[in-house]
């Protein structure tokens, strides 16, 4: 049992240390780390902490699943289905992470030089 704990108290200081949470398609493993999150997010753990599903076709059945019976139960609330972002482009997903941690954290993006050291190449 003291594992476990360990890694929910390692999952909980991630919240305060990344910017948001991307989860791709995956099996199990996945799912515990997506629901680990939204748990963390729903019971005030962790606060303003983006969550983005990769992958719109794969991730339906589970959104379905989620609106139909949990949330219609009151298992959860609309709010907490309304915090996940759910999308194909790599675009939108890296904007909406920057977004969130700018208006939370005040930060600002700018962008980097490649390094010449690591044969980077500019865009």
């Amino acid at each position: 049992m003291g594992r476990v704990s360990v890694f929910l108290h390692s999952q909980a200081d991630a919240g305060e240390v990344l910017l948001g949470f991307v989860a791709a398609p995956g099996g199990f493993g996945t799912l515990d780390e997506l629901f680990e999150v939204a748990t963390l997010i729903q019971t005030g753990k962790i606060k303003n902490f983006p969550v983005v599903l990769f992958g719109i076709e794969y991730w339906s059945p589970l959104l379905a699943f989620l609106r139909e019976s949990v949330l219609v139960n009151a298992a959860i609330s609309p709010r907490d289905l309304g915090e996940i972002l759910v999308t194909d482009s790599p675009a939108e997903a890296v904007a909406h992470i920057q977004r969130c941690a700018t208006e939370q954290f005040g930060l600002k993006y700018v962008p980097r030089a490649p390094a010449k050291i690591l044969f980077e190449r500019g865009a």
